[in-house]
């Protein structure tokens, strides 16, 4: 049993995949409060429900009495991780980048306390010391302390060469920024710890080789295991794509429904991931069985969105749902979409719509859940595939759009 409170927490709620010194990082963080740091590059104008669970490590690392650092990777993204991808990451602007960013920090407020005390997180970003390198210095001063025979023994490297697929000296060059970055944080910070999901583990460990040689500091790397379904599915894909963190991209309402989706067999091993549940409240729905399941999948759900979009935003979702689907009313709280009013007046075509409103990919997807009986409008069946849909459907200032059980939007004019 670990001595500190961090490393028992991270243990207790499966938070471990790797350690490079699990004694050692322990005995650090039993003697005081140890700055760890996990970075996010800005390649997206959110971060998604895939890196939920690196989030929740810098809560609980602060909830346990230490500081996280959330890095944005603003320099690191012009350059682009090789980690788990087959081709190279597409080139973004400059202005693209900076949008991403403003995107992604908002929801690290939701989950960290920022301060200057000894716990209070930390958000920094490393343009501040990448963007300003001098080329011929970073080789001389970095690049001698690097092996090309580790670094093309690292799985992000390794795996791109056997399969001849093309890996850029851009992109192999990241290992050695990211290995930077954590000499830069232990130099300006004292941070001593780098925490990633398992797929980091290669260049989590040059950071703390390139530590070791330039500043002659014991830094530690831990990972967290990558997370997929019972059924073996990525977490965080849908069939209608990311589970993206902001909500102008995907609505609480949505988010709770995602949580409550879950599969019977994850919903334990979720609520210890996923929210701040204790423990003996997780162990006492984890054994609810049959149907009984469901009252543990809303609490999953509740709690998840409650961190992310507040308690009220939670409860609202939570009773959008129970109306819906308990009582078979229209709640507002449903994703909503605005059509012209003008096309509203002149009619809209059902395919169309229900395309637009995201239940669809296509017309064709469309036509062929229409004969399967899944699409409904204002809780009746649609028959006809050429039906239209007009301001006359609308009811109580909004048309519902169902496809089958669980997915539903309201259509208003505007």
């Amino acid at each position: 049993m670990p001595k500190s409170d961090f490393l028992r927490v991270f243990e207790e709620r499966g938070f471990i995949h790797q350690c490079s010194d699990l004694e050692g990082l322990d005995a650090l963080a039993a003697s005081g409060p140890v700055s760890g740091y996990i970075g996010f590059d800005c390649t997206a104008p959110s971060l998604h429900v895939g890196s939920l669970l690196q989030i929740m490590m810098l809560r609980w690392m602060q909830k346990t009495g230490h500081r996280p650092i959330a890095l944005m990777g603003s320099g690191t993204t012009r350059v682009g991780d090789p980690s788990g991808k087959d081709e190279s990451r597409k080139v973004l602007s400059e202005a693209d980048i900076e949008a991403n960013k403003n995107g992604i920090r908002t929801v690290f407020d939701r989950f960290l306390d920022f301060g200057s005390g000894p716990t209070g997180a930390l958000m920094v970003d490393n343009a501040d010391w990448l963007l300003g390198l001098n080329y011929i210095s970073f080789l001389r001063d970095v690049g001698r302390h690097v092996s090309v025979n580790q670094m093309i023994q690292r799985d992000s490297v390794r795996m791109r060469l056997e399969r001849e697929q093309h890996l850029s000296f851009l992109e192999f060059n990241y290992m050695v920024l990211q290995g930077y970055d954590f000499v830069e944080l232990a130099r300006r910070f004292g941070c001593r710890l780098q925490l990633g999901g398992s797929d980091q583990w290669g260049n989590i460990i040059s950071g703390i080789d390139l530590g070791r040689r330039m500043e002659n500091v014991e830094l530690f790397a831990l990972t967290s295991p990558l997370i997929t379904t019972a059924s073996g599915a990525k977490m965080g894909k849908t069939a209608a794509g990311a589970v993206w963190l902001n909500a102008d991209l995907v609505s609480p309402y949505e988010y709770w429904q995602f949580w409550r989706n879950t599969e019977d067999a994850d919903v334990g091993r979720f609520l210890r991931l996923f929210t701040d549940l204790p423990l003996d409240e997780i162990a006492r729905l984890e054994a609810l069985g049959g149907a009984e399941i469901n009252e543990a999948k809303k609490v999953l759900a509740t709690e998840a969105t409650a961190l992310l979009h507040g308690r009220a935003a939670a409860g609202e979702a939570s009773e959008a749902a129970r109306r819906t689907f308990e009582e078979g009313t229209r709640a507002d709280a449903l994703p909503t979409i605005t059509v012209a009013e003008a096309d509203l007046a002149a009619g809209i075509g059902v395919l169309g719509l229900f395309v637009q409103a995201g239940l669809m990919s296509s017309n064709g997807e469309a036509r062929r859940a229409i004969r399967g009986g899944g699409l409904r409008i204002n809780d009746t069946a649609v028959t006809d595939e050429k039906a239209v849909v007009s301001a006359v459907d609308l009811a109580e200032g909004a048309i519902k759009l169902s496809h089958g059980r669980k997915k539903h939007v309201l259509v208003r004019a505007g």
